[in-house]
């Protein structure tokens, strides 16, 4: 069943929270809600594909019959969202006793048919999380704190930058298109703006604010674009409720380049050091 937890902690007035806000759908299908993209959080052809798995996950989170807390999302970018109205189907597939699987998509009409249209897919699995032996193998790099870093400037031509507050460590956006880029990894403090408490929906969208890896390995700005994330939920709803308005610190690095498609690993981990997400995704580039 749905648990207080999963509500937002932050106001409505938030520009995140006005984005991933669904109506339940008037028709007799259960779990189908009623969305409207927001400008605030608008890429160059769509909306920005955090905001996006947000809303997939947000129809799982409002949905009567959810059992634990989101574990794993797989968002599937089939075709850019339009401005305006779209549908989102959540149906649980399968419950067991301690996870729940689910499917999704994110239906719109085709502007020249009217024609209702798949534009997004996922997955996702929820579980009852339960006190068992933990450790982590991979801790949280000894970086400079935020207040060490300039945050990147507003207005960068893409308004979905200006939703959120990030400090860079290293592997910025290069200064200079000129081929000599030699790595891919960025490390970088991130949180939503104006801050706004952490929960599940905010996590899901900030393991998508790295700009694509092509870009810093290569040193060329190139077309480039997601293709599927999966983010792979760690932190316990108390562990979120603990971090608050608190900085992530957000690591990315591409692993393979290769016929026009690359990966990403990311991880995130709140200032006490604790992890509280893992990303991958593969993402599509032109020459």
């Amino acid at each position: 069943m749905t648990s207080s937890s999963h509500s937002s902690t932050a106001s409505a007035a938030h520009p995140l929270d006005d984005a991933v806000q669904l109506t339940a759908s008037s028709s007799s299908a259960a779990g189908q809600y009623e969305g409207q993209t927001h400008p605030g959080y608008w890429n160059m052809v769509g909306p920005f594909g955090g905001v996006t798995a947000a809303t997939l996950l947000q129809a799982i989170l409002q949905h009567p019959d959810l059992l634990g807390d989101p574990l794993s999302l797989t968002v599937n970018y089939a075709g850019a969202l339009t401005a305006g109205a779209f549908t989102v189907q959540a149906t649980p597939v399968r419950t067991n006793r301690s996870t729940q699987h689910w499917t999704l998509s994110i239906l719109q009409a085709d502007p020249k048919s009217g024609e209702q249209v798949v534009t997004t897919t996922a997955t996702a699995v929820t579980a009852v999380r339960r006190e068992t032996w933990s450790a982590g193998d991979v801790p949280m790099p000894d970086v400079p704190p935020p207040s060490a870093q300039a945050a990147m400037p507003r207005g960068l031509g893409v308004e979905w930058l200006n939703r959120y507050e990030m400090r860079p460590i290293t592997g910025a956006i290069p200064r200079q298109w000129d081929g000599s880029g030699d790595h891919s990894l960025t490390q970088l403090w991130m949180r939503d703006a104006p801050p706004r408490p952490l929960d599940f929906l905010a996590l899901a969208a900030l393991a998508d604010v790295f700009f694509p890896r092509v870009w810093l390995r290569r040193a060329h700005h190139v077309p480039a674009g997601t293709v599927s994330i999966t983010v792979y939920f760690h932190a316990t709803a108390a562990q979120l409720q603990a971090t608050g308005t608190g900085y992530l610190l957000g690591q990315a690095r591409g692993q393979e380049f290769r016929n026009g498609f690359f990966d990403q690993t990311v991880q995130l981990w709140n200032e006490a050091g604790t992890m509280l997400a893992t990303s991958h995704q593969i993402v599509y580039y032109k020459e």
